[in-house]
């Protein structure tokens, strides 16, 4: 990424995150603030998924295995160790990132269809782990017990606003670094993979090499949304590692659009609100959310954000 285009996106980074955090201080919402955090763990788990989707053109259908490791990986740590809270953090992302490694390395050098598939494969299969290992994750009902929230930098995340200004950091950094991996040259080699593999090969391009890092980056960046939903509920549960929230980060990046970096976050938000205010009124959130996912692909034909530019090509890059 070149100097002027990186410190504007930090520039815009900086002022959403004080506009995000400024928000308490005028106006307190629980509700407001327990969206925010969920919608944290969301975007970074639904735009590490669209650098593979959007950017490399790799469909993953088994992506929440990472989300769901994450945030098993970060509970069991903090329930079984002292360790300080950052420490955990990292080394469950590090959990995240070799295992992102060992499972890019064998579903990379696959096509296309057998790529979706073999990851949704081992999703199911890290989940049936998951059901199957109670003595260490506590089988169908989670982590139960709850994880210390300790002190980090100056937040006590027993307290939910400290919670939400904690989240709202992680994940704008997350993002913004999320950001500058797209618009780096690796970024630009990911697209040119994903529009012409072929001439990519012939102009020296390791294809393999590239996907494998694309998927690790991915897997990291999706444990590090984990983390932030373990310590959301607390804990970690099976859902979290289900292929249903695979689903959901799909639908996220194709309501908010696969060409857009904020796609994903702005889907993210959509299927949030859809789900808090949809089940105010009924239980038959799959289908409101089906009709919804119609709407946009027979309306729109893309994601909004996409739309958007392409109605608007000079208002949004």
């Amino acid at each position: 990424m070149k100097g002027r285009p990186a410190l504007r996106d930090s520039a815009i980074a900086a002022a959403a995150l004080i506009v995000v955090l400024a928000i308490p201080l005028v106006h307190r919402s629980p509700a407001f603030e327990d969206f925010v955090i969920r919608l944290s763990a969301m975007a970074l788990f639904a735009t590490s998924l669209n650098l593979l989707v959007g950017n490399t053109g790799m469909v993953s259908f088994g992506h929440g295995m990472f989300y769901g490791l994450g945030a098993y990986a970060f509970a069991l740590t903090m329930q079984m160790t002292d360790l300080p809270l950052p420490v955990a953090a990292v080394l469950a992302v590090l959990v995240t990132t070799l295992a992102a490694l060992c499972v890019g390395a064998i579903c990379v050098r696959l096509s296309t269809d057998y790529f979706a598939f073999i990851t949704l494969a081992f999703q199911m299969l890290f989940y049936s782990v998951v059901i199957s290992w109670q003595s260490l994750t506590g089988g169908d009902q989670g982590l139960r017990g709850g994880i210390p929230r300790r002190q980090i930098f100056g937040f006590e995340l027993g307290s939910q606003l400290h919670l939400y200004q904690f989240c709202a950091v992680v994940a704008v950094l997350g993002l913004l670094a999320l950001r500058h991996i797209s618009a780096s040259p690796f970024g630009q080699t990911l697209r040119m993979i994903r529009d012409n593999e072929n001439r990519a090969s012939f102009l020296g391009v390791v294809l393999w090499r590239a996907r494998l890092w694309a998927f690790t980056i991915a897997g990291a960046f999706a444990g590090l949304g984990g983390v932030l939903a373990a310590l959301f509920v607390s804990g970690a549960y099976p859902e979290l590692a289900d292929w249903p929230n695979s689903g959901q980060a799909i639908f996220a990046v194709m309501l908010g659009g696969i060409n857009s970096f904020l796609g994903p976050v702005l889907g993210a938000a959509i299927l949030l609100a859809l789900n808090d205010v949809v089940t105010r009124f009924t239980e038959y959130y799959g289908l409101v959310l089906g009709i919804v996912i119609l709407a946009f692909a027979l309306g729109f034909r893309r994601g909004v954000l996409d739309f958007f530019r392409l109605v608007w090509p000079r208002g949004l890059r």
